[in-house]
């Protein structure tokens, strides 16, 4: 269960003799952090975990539970487990399940998610078993009942798992707010959260603590484990110039899977895990067992996989984050992480899939895509060993998850706007919440806004002659719970054989690109389109070449912590003994023909080359943020008579190139930027459409589904976008406009990165002038040819010269 076979230390809490019992057949004592959440238990206190992967969570959060329905049986629902994911659920039942049945105890185990059978969710309700697993989304739902109250009265625990995945950001949100709504409901409920990667435990103690109140949590810690054995896997040749995949190791990593009894090869896109899989299938000489695993693919090809691990008929699967998160398979004995980590957290996670338990090493090899990957791993290798975690961000509640948990409740049962504020404002995210917006959000859902004012669709509340707020009819009850969730997947069609067989599902903008004929990889497959229908792909198997599937969204960021430690690596000549010869030498040339940036500067290069002129600007803040970045620059060179073509970044560098000469980076960077540029950048892409077809979605304004009928995502699209017009002309103050551009700012753009890059540029800039390409350029550069070009053996073959050629202009002394 979750790992981590006990070791031997004093036990100052007597166990019920049947967990005693259990624990002595298998030569076991508990540990002291289990022991010491179920004193905590005892105690009556709330209590954070933290302890590594393979320490025995799991029974930690659940021995107190045990402990008292042995002691004192009884019916209805004791504890609530909450997991970030499905998967988690199903495989901590199955670890649950185990000892229950061992020990002959009478505790019914059961789960609860968006794929549970609706009878068997109905009878959940009438006789709720001792344990529900569960989602926050789920769990909203389920408070959205009128028997509510009645259900979760007896509760007295509730866990959450992998506390870390979601408590930051909107599924967070909806936590905390269901977490007040059970603490009303069950005012002796017990709090607990486990996670193996928190750098900030004081912020979730806060985050878990009724009305924030952090006395009232224990931090309990775990023992520390056996340290992990990273290694980075260097090519037999050379580290690339270009690439984030990692691609070219398939045969080494081949060798790996061969020597290993399983391996979970993971990949940080879905993309990348259809690319991975394909190249690891050509180099599987020996035919080994091999799958793939990502959340695109249909769930019952998710089940399958994961049953195939869990009864050891694997030798290797290629995942993404969608098994970042506690699935216990203690046969894993090798993690291998495709591309760079993007963080230490991250990493700390997925290595933990190798052994889960906390005495044995978790071995993991990085393969880093090119040579600032190459840095980059080293430098999460370091982090790692110095016990450094990438830092988590807390912030203030979103008002679309506000709106949509208001509703939820409304469908229970009547509410007075005071009670709800007040039980609102316990849930730290929302503690600070003014009464004018609350009063905002009420009357967004009463009305939609003054601009929707005058249609009965938008009007889901009123406030009743007995000044409570009631739902208006029952059909916006029905609407509530069909299309309640936090989670706004891009628009989709399913991908089907002509029998009916679902495999999963592609993005739409992808299919768009698609005509019958074409053929593309999905769920392991070469598979070629027959027919495109309003909501399905319909395919069959191919043998043909084939594209790989592209996915909209924003990609990982690389964390501050490691790109502080990258800087720190190209500004300490000292460390260079440590890296392979090409990327030492990479890095001596670049100093001979250029300059390296000290840890704080801001290196901007300059350059002719092919008639274009080019800006290349080191600044390591990630992807998304130099995007955006590349975006305001590019428009403030158009004012400046610079004559720009384009640009492209990666999460290390920003090229921008045009046909003027760039002599004065500075004027480009200034922070009015953010004043100017960008209010009007975001107002005019699409990504502010994106977000608000997100916040209408999740604040309950437009339907994903209808009863009896499923939208499609270009009807939902088209109906936020209608939407989104009428406000942007007519209440441009609307709750939602505000929502979105809260998230287009803080996620979609990374704007605090962009924010603190701009502040300081004009002041730690070192300009330098080149009359050529410098070494540092080169992968980022490559990325304009990658822009250019179609995937296919023959496009590789060609961006594989062009990078040779950039190389061998950048790496010429003379």
């Amino acid at each position: 269960m979750g790992g981590g076979h006990p070791t031997c230390v004093g036990v100052s809490e007597p166990l019920p003799a049947p967990l005693a019992d259990w624990f002595a057949a298998r030569g076991w004592r508990p540990r002291r952090h289990q022991i010491d959440m179920l004193a905590a238990a005892q105690a009556g206190s709330h209590a954070l975990l933290v302890a590594a992967t393979g320490a025995g969570k799991t029974l930690a959060g659940f021995l107190p539970t045990l402990t008292e329905l042995i002691a004192a049986p009884r019916d209805g629902l004791h504890t609530l487990y909450i997991s970030p994911l499905k998967a988690l659920a199903v495989d901590v039942q199955r670890n649950l399940l185990t000892p229950i049945a061992e020990m002959d105890l009478p505790i019914r185990v059961e789960t609860r998610t968006g794929d549970t059978p609706s009878d068997r969710k109905a009878r959940q309700r009438s006789k709720p078993p001792h344990i529900l697993l569960t989602t926050p989304e789920s769990l909203s739902l389920l408070l959205s009942y009128p028997d509510a109250p009645t259900l979760f009265a007896g509760l007295r625990t509730i866990v959450i798992d992998e506390v870390h995945a979601f408590a930051t950001d909107k599924r967070g949100d909806l936590l905390a707010l269901g977490l007040a709504r059970l603490q009303r409901l069950a005012p002796d409920l017990r709090r607990v959260a486990l996670s193996a990667t928190v750098a900030d435990p004081d912020g979730y103690r806060a985050w878990l603590a009724p009305d924030g109140d952090i006395d009232t949590v224990i931090l309990v810690e775990g023992e520390a484990g056996a340290d992990p054995d990273i290694r980075i896997l260097l090519p037999t040749d050379r580290v690339p110039w270009s690439g984030h995949s990692g691609r070219y190791a398939a045969g080494q990593v081949m060798q790996q899977i061969e020597a290993h009894r399983t391996t979970i090869v993971f990949c940080n896109t879905r993309s990348l895990a259809e690319l991975i899989f394909q190249d690891l299938w050509k180099a599987n000489d020996k035919q080994l067992p091999i799958g793939v695993h990502h959340g695109s693919l249909d769930r019952e090809a998710r089940r399958k996989v994961e049953q195939a691990m869990a009864d050891g008929r694997l030798r290797a699967l290629v995942a993404t984050a969608s098994l970042d998160l506690g699935v216990d398979w203690g046969d894993v004995d090798c993690v291998i992480q495709m591309g760079a980590p993007k963080g230490s957290s991250r990493l700390l996670q997925r290595i933990g899939r190798a052994n889960h338990r906390l005495d044995e090493v978790s071995k993991a090899l990085l393969v880093p895509g090119n040579r600032f990957e190459f840095l980059e791993a080293q430098a999460a290798l370091d982090a790692v060993e110095a016990g450094e975690l990438d830092p988590d961000r807390f912030r203030p509640g979103a008002l679309d998850v506000l709106a949509q948990h208001l509703m939820g409740c409304a469908c229970a049962a009547p509410f007075a706007t005071a009670d709800m504020l007040d039980e609102v404002r316990s849930a730290l995210p929302y503690s600070a919440l003014d009464g004018d917006t609350f009063d905002r959000v009420l009357h967004y859902i009463a009305e939609g806004g003054y601009a929707l004012k005058a249609y009965d669709r938008f009007k889901r509340l009123r406030l009743g002659d007995d000044g409570l707020w009631h739902v208006t009819k029952p059909a916006f009850v029905a609407q509530h719970r069909l299309n309640a969730g936090i989670i706004v997947d891009a628009p989709t069609l399913d991908v089907r054989f002509k029998n009916g067989r679902r495999l999963g599902t592609v993005e739409e903008y992808f299919a768009s690109t698609l005509t019958p004929g074409d053929t593309f990889f999905f769920a392991g497959m070469s598979l070629e389109v027959e027919k495109i229908e309003l909501t399905d792909l319909v395919v069959r198997a191919s043998s043909r070449p084939a594209r790989i599937p592209k996915y909209g969204g924003t990609r990982m960021a690389l964390s501050t912590s490691l790109a502080d430690r990258v800087r720190g690596f190209l500004a300490s000549p000292g460390e260079w003994h440590r890296f392979p010869e090409d990327v030492r030498e990479w890095l001596e040339i670049q100093a001979r023909r250029s300059v390296l940036p000290g840890a704080q500067e801001l290196l901007v290069e300059t350059f002719l080359r092919e008639g274009r002129h080019y800006m290349v600007a080191y600044s390591f803040e990630g992807w998304n943020a130099h995007q955006s970045l590349g975006m305001l620059i590019t428009r403030r060179m158009e004012a400046m008579g610079l004559k720009p073509i384009g640009f492209v970044a990666n999460d290390y560098a920003l090229s921008c190139y045009g046909l003027e000469p760039i002599t004065d980076p500075q004027a480009l960077f200034s922070p009015d930027i953010l004043e100017h540029e960008f209010v009007d950048w975001v107002q005019q892409s699409a990504l502010l459409k994106r977000a608000f077809r997100e916040v209408a979605v999740i604040g309950g304004l437009v339907e994903r589904q209808h009863p009896g009928k499923r939208k499609t995502g270009k009807q939902v699209t088209f109906s936020t976008d209608l939407i989104y017009d009428v406000l942007r002309k007519y209440e441009p103050g609307h709750l939602l406009l505000q929502a979105a551009w809260d998230d287009a700012r803080a996620r979609m753009t990374d704007v605090g990165r962009l924010a603190t890059l701009l502040e300081t540029a004009q002041a730690r800039m070192r300009h330098v002038a080149l009359d050529r390409i410098s070494p540092l350029a080169v992968p980022v550069l490559v990325l304009i040819g990658r822009e250019r070009m179609e995937q296919g053996s023959s496009a590789e073959d060609a961006l594989l010269a062009e990078a040779e050629a950039l190389a061998a202009e950048a790496m010429t002394l003379d």
